[in-house]
């Protein structure tokens, strides 16, 4: 297993934060890998045309991408953490442009190898930097300020987390196989890597919407742990119709349109600028009404819609139910 080995001035100097570049590399992934997760589908659907036809225009970057990951490692030089949370993705960027083609194709390689004939060429830095711009600008930046209101929601939860059950209740579950083991042990995965001892480090730890997590390091002494977040990927586009409103409530019509895919009490909380405690209240009452199923992912509780949810919405009964449920009459 890979573990960290930490101290107390380490975990004392951590913090929690964003990166708009950890939020890209991401949405790469997500958009590289064929079969998304259930509530990345929608999204991947609407960007992955533009996506590969980018690719196809520019066969170095799209060599680039095919190397950058496995399933245990992706390429070191797209996992730089940020000196610190709230850079520009531009800010972040220019430690990669300063790379040299020999540092990326030995990072490459080390991925998968043989490297493809397209890495031979020269600027694979600002190859790699345009397609990261193009993601930034093309599939998130028009909604990164609900993007980091969900973000700096997990933030804040987890920080709250950490004054009640000290580090062991924040990082258990932060992503499969995360655990706090003691005696300064912070195993980060489950994968047979030596421990890496990272005492007198900086370490920070950056909320991004990913389908996993990955770790991240500036050699020598900066290093970062990337954990997925869910709820951005409900629909951003949410209108209550009046009838819905007038039947459920306005507050639980609204909570219950951000649920048509799965997401999270923290992702309702910020996409809807309603405390925790008034969506926690709404939500047992939706699901008392058989309107919402839910299961926990990691740490997190996420929510989406029943067929008779789906039913209510479209103005249709689904089989075998004729009515709406008897706790919203």
């Amino acid at each position: 297993m890979a573990v960290f080995l930490v101290d107390a001035d380490v975990l004392a100097r951590a913090r929690f934060g964003t990166s708009q570049l950890a939020e890209t590399i991401g949405a790469l992934r997500i958009l590289h890998r064929p079969q998304p997760l259930p509530w990345h589908r929608a999204w991947r659907d609407r960007h992955v045309k533009a996506f590969s036809d980018y690719l196809d225009s520019d066969p170095t970057a799209a060599a680039v991408v095919a190397h950058a990951f496995s399933p245990s490692w992706m390429a070191d030089f797209l996992t730089v953490p940020p000196e610190r949370p709230g850079l520009t993705l531009d800010d972040e960027l220019a430690t990669m442009e300063s790379l040299s083609d020999e540092r990326i194709r030995a990072d490459l390689e080390r991925v998968r190898a043989p490297l493809a004939p397209e890495l031979d060429s020269i600027g694979l830095a600002g190859r790699t930097a345009n397609l990261l711009r193009w993601i930034w600008e093309h599939t998130i930046a028009e909604d990164w300020p609900r993007r980091q209101r969900i973000l700096r929601a997990d933030v804040v939860s987890r920080i709250s987390q950490l004054g009640k059950d000290g580090w062991s209740g924040v990082l258990d579950g932060m992503w499969p196989g995360m655990r706090w083991l003691g005696g300064g042990e912070l195993q980060v995965n489950e994968r047979p890597h030596p421990p890496h001892d990272i005492r007198g480090r900086d370490l920070i730890f950056i909320a991004a919407h990913c389908r996993t997590g990955w770790v991240s390091w500036r050699l020598p002494d900066r290093f970062g742990i990337i954990y997925p977040v869910t709820g951005i990927f409900a629909s951003t586009a949410v209108t209550t119709p009046d009838s819905l409103a007038r039947l459920l409530g306005s507050s639980r019509a609204t909570l219950l349109l951000h649920t048509a895919e799965p997401i999270s009490t923290s992702g309702l909380a910020a996409a809807t600028d309603m405390p925790l405690g008034t969506v926690g209240s709404h939500l047992r009452i939706l699901l008392d009404a058989g309107l919402l199923q839910r299961r926990r992912s990691g740490r997190e509780v996420l929510y989406w819609w029943t067929d008779s949810a789906h039913a209510l919405v479209s103005g249709r009964h689904p089989a075998g139910q004729g009515r709406v449920p008897d706790l919203l009459r």
